[in-house]
């Protein structure tokens, strides 16, 4: 896809959501089921995926962590923003790999100590870029992939979670 596609592909949705600000509000939805065992199959729409307990929690490690699932996330959606992003500037990106890690205290989501805290302590995205552009635009390439990216600035302002039974 080139620029010119991107832009006739978006300038429409764009135009809508500026005369209709409500339409641009959109709610995502996910569904998951307890199933064997500490399991959880959830349907991401194209199959079920079963999660389970990370092995440093005890479990077998043959289904899919929610910490790994938070990760390949933050991944998926870095790399389609990227890749638009690109687009939209004209970049040519020959090749990207994108990689995060993740560093976790298991002591807290186990109730070993509460002094740690449960869930991610740092996260780190890095982008391996195999492109002809300049510093400068990899650099605004990057600043721009952090700004509209969802999951990424999901992760930097979390937004008001509301647990109903």
């Amino acid at each position: 896809m080139n620029p010119d596609e991107l832009r006739a592909i978006q300038a429409p949705l764009k135009q809508r959501y500026r005369e209709t600000p409500e339409a641009a509000l959109i709610t995502l939805r996910a569904q998951g089921r307890l199933a064997d065992g500490i399991t959880c199959k959830i349907e991401t729409g194209k199959a079920l995926v079963s999660a389970g307990l990370h092995a440093a929690t005890g479990g077998s490690g043959l289904n899919a962590c929610s910490g790994d699932m938070l990760l390949e996330a933050l991944i998926a959606c870095a790399g389609v923003t990227l890749n638009a992003v690109a687009t939209a500037l004209g970049i040519e990106v020959r090749d990207a790999t994108i990689e995060a890690e993740g560093d976790l205290d298991f002591r807290g989501t186990l109730g070993v100590s509460k002094e740690v805290p449960v869930g991610f302590q740092n996260i780190r995205l890095r982008f391996r870029l195999d492109t002809g552009a300049s510093e400068g635009e990899i650099a605004n390439l990057v600043r721009l992939t952090e700004r509209y990216c969802v999951v990424y600035q999901t992760l930097v302002r979390p937004p008001a979670l509301t647990v109903i039974r």
